[in-house]
């Protein structure tokens, strides 16, 4: 065989181990090359016995060890795929996983071209990406400690006043201070939960704090600014969508933008008989969080005020447009949803987030963020 052809190689990465498996141009059984030590020296050494750096194409999928090696790989010259797991294609009947037949797997799919590449952030927007899910963690850890504390309440048969109508208030925060419990065990018990309270409050702060302060130095400030004219997208949430998106331009049709985020249905058809059901979820989990938590702002009626109205006065028209067409197309679509067809309302917000990133993609197209530009 000649040593021109292109080499697919395919990796599959553990925490301290890599195993290597490669195939050839045409038809003939990918080959294990063996496993080695998740190390920069050892696989340069193997790789170079596969062929020179322009011949070979890698891939490896996404996963807890990151993307180091992908750029190691790329600062050696080598063409190299991060690949998304959950869309890598699986065998039916295949109930045997291993490193071996996991490594062979990814290089006999990616000789055929069937495999999906992520982009590949660089060292600064991963940063900023783990800041934005280490801010999601502590949201989760404080949603958490309230049930903790809540459903010892109830167990106590303890229940705010009549006058406090809004959990999680400050109003209801001095009452929970107030609070004393004749037993001993009962107060250090409450008193913890609320501790863990208080301090996932203030990792929350501080993490919200710092992702201010790096949005307006951020190369996607622009994008982040068009995403705050949509009702229910904040400062915040903006600047985590277009960590999570990087570019709206990557995307030729909002359809895609919106397979991107897992929010389009599952469809089970054959013959003539048609089934579709829930959200496939098969993209990204972070983007489809904050995109469903904005859809629950379209419940209610149509308006401009206060914070949105000056957010949207500093956007060009057809982005004001944008917005005021997707407030009352979905908040239309919802009433519809939940009063006319009976659904319930957590299908519903699934559906309105996903009509709402197409209205995000809509308008990412008017003005492109630098980074979209280049």
């Amino acid at each position: 065989m000649s040593h021109c052809t292109t080499k697919f190689v395919g990796l599959d990465v553990a925490k301290d181990s890599i195993a290597v498996a490669v195939a050839d141009e045409g038809r003939e059984a990918p080959r294990f090359l063996g496993k080695i030590s998740y190390d920069l020296g050892a696989l340069r050494k193997l790789l170079s016995r596969v062929g020179e750096p322009e011949l070979l194409e890698v891939c490896y999928e996404a996963g807890p060890t990151g993307y180091a090696l992908a750029r190691w790989l790329r600062a050696m010259g080598i063409r190299c795929h991060v690949i998304a797991p959950s869309l890598t294609p699986q065998r039916p009947g295949n109930h045997v996983k291993t490193d071996r037949r996991d490594a062979l797997m990814l290089a006999q799919h990616l000789r055929a071209g069937e495999l999906v590449t992520i982009v590949v952030p660089d060292e600064d927007d991963e940063r900023v990406r783990d800041l934005s899910r280490a801010r999601e963690d502590a949201k989760e850890d404080q949603h958490r400690a309230r049930q903790r504390l809540l459903k010892l309440l109830l167990r106590r048969q303890i229940r705010e006043p009549e006058g406090i109508k809004t959990r999680w208030t400050k109003q209801y925060v001095r009452w929970l201070d107030t609070l004393a419990f004749e037993h001993e065990t009962d107060q250090l018990v409450f008193q913890e939960y609320l501790q863990t309270i208080k301090e996932c409050d203030g990792r929350i702060e501080r993490y919200e704090t710092h992702m201010l302060r790096l949005i307006e130095a951020s190369p996607l400030d622009a994008l982040v600014h068009i995403l705050q004219g949509f009702r229910g997208i904040s400062a915040i949430n903006a600047f985590t969508i277009a960590q999570e998106v990087f570019t709206f331009g990557r995307f030729s049709e909002a359809g895609q933008a919106m397979s991107y985020a897992g929010l389009v249905p599952s469809e089970n058809s054959t013959g003539q008989t048609t089934r579709r059901g829930g959200i496939t979820k098969a993209g990204n989990p972070h983007l489809r969080r904050v995109l469903i938590e904005a859809a629950w702002s379209y419940r209610h009626k149509p308006g401009v005020k206060r914070d949105l109205k000056k957010r949207l006065e500093q956007l060009p028209p057809e982005v004001q447009r944008i917005s005021w067409r997707a407030q009352t197309r979905l908040h239309q679509k919802y009433m519809d949803l939940v009063f006319q067809r009976r659904k319930h309302p957590n299908v519903a917000a699934a559906a309105i987030a996903r009509e709402l990133v197409g209205f995000l993609w809509a308008a990412a197209q008017v003005v492109r963020s630098p980074s979209q530009t280049a």
